[in-house]
């Protein structure tokens, strides 16, 4: 290992990689496995393998932290040091194995401060921050005074003020980690639900979608976190998978090939692609549900598991699955997918983003 590991291996390592957290099943977005998504997903899995063998050389068996749908995970200066945001209890946390801790710490809570979304992979990866944009976590964490961190000077003076009163020591087996731990505002997921509402509202017209049923998946495929990645390898706000919705897309969009990572790390394509999807399983996949409500419920259970699983429910023969759907109320309909559709996830993934919807 150099002795100093590129910023842009590590973030693309660490985009790649998610296992600590619950991650979406190896189906999503398709209705059939093909050995080819079979060997990615393998080599996925080696590379993940690879990733977590080094870093429990340099922190320990029970230390490995990587980076998942509702958990950024940002490693820097040879592994030792580490910022981990879980997107669902709102912590931020930065730990260090330095020599040098302070400094360490100090300059990564400035970096994550001020980060900037992953719009560019590669042009993030060149620099800590970009300082024409307000940074991802603005008015996610507020400094002493309760004010949002937005300049370099108030980051830099908040970083000392949480060194100097929040800094804690814990040992792991025989090794010392220095870290200090913040809170997100109260109110940090509607912060970001905000942050991307203009994109939301953007898809939800061009494709004639209620934001609310995108927004609400991207509420339970993320909690708004960009970065998102899952082992099966789905990304960004919506977890859209190259291989299958991704390719599926670029075929009926009359492209060759599939998006790449970077496209769909990038907000603006990935609720783009997302909402083209949920379309292109109401006007195709499930086309010919009469009731809006039902189709909704098919709709929401298809994203995560495929509308093919949807309509086995209840047929195996297509048309009348579609049959038997419209012969039913709603309710019957919810019932049904929620206590009888193949998969236990796909059946919570509907009642999870219906309990949004309903809120």
């Amino acid at each position: 290992m150099s002795t100093k590991i590129n910023y842009l291996k590590i973030f693309c390592l660490c985009a790649i990689t998610a296992f600590l957290a619950a991650c979406s099943g190896g189906s999503k977005n398709n209705d059939q496995d093909t050995p080819i998504y079979v060997k990615d997903t393998n080599a996925l899995n080696i590379l993940i393998s690879q990733y977590a063998n080094n870093i429990e050389q340099i922190w320990g068996s029970k230390e490995v932290l990587i980076a998942g749908p509702k958990d950024y995970v940002q490693y820097s200066d040879d592994l030792q040091t580490r910022v981990h945001i879980n997107f669902v209890s709102g912590k931020l946390t930065i730990e260090t194995l330095s020599d040098d801790p302070i400094n360490q710490l100090k300059s990564a809570i400035v970096t994550t401060l001020l980060m900037s979304e992953p719009e560019d992979i590669i042009k993030q990866s060149q620099s800590s921050y970009d300082v024409k944009k307000e940074p991802f976590l603005y008015k996610q964490i507020l400094d002493e005074t309760g004010q949002p961190i937005r300049w370099e000077w108030r980051a830099v003076h908040f970083a000392q003020y949480v060194i100097d009163n929040q800094l804690k020591i814990r040992l792991s087996g025989n090794k010392q980690i220095s870290y200090v731990t913040l809170n997100l505002v109260a109110n940090h997921v509607n912060e970001r639900a905000h942050k991307f509402l203009p994109l939301v509202r953007e898809s939800a017209a061009q494709y004639h979608l209620d934001e609310r049923l995108i927004l609400a998946i991207m509420e339970v495929e993320s909690n708004f976190n960009p970065f998102a990645v899952s082992r099966s390898d789905a990304l960004g706000l919506m977890q859209v998978q190259q291989h299958t919705a991704g390719r599926d897309l670029y075929s009926r969009w009359g492209k060759r090939g599939e998006p790449t990572r970077a496209f769909l790390l990038d907000p603006r394509n990935n609720i783009n692609m997302g909402s083209a999807y949920l379309a292109l399983i109401r006007d195709g996949y499930l086309a010919g549900i009469n009731n809006p409500i039902s189709m909704r419920y098919a709709i929401i259970t298809s994203y995560n598991g495929g509308a093919g699983s949807v309509l086995r429910t209840f047929s195996d023969d297509r048309k009348k699955a579609v049959d038997v759907i419209n012969s039913l109320t709603p309710e019957q309909v919810y019932k049904k997918l929620t206590s009888s559709h193949a998969s236990q996830e796909s059946r919570n993934y509907l009642i999870k983003v219906n309990r949004i919807l309903t809120q």
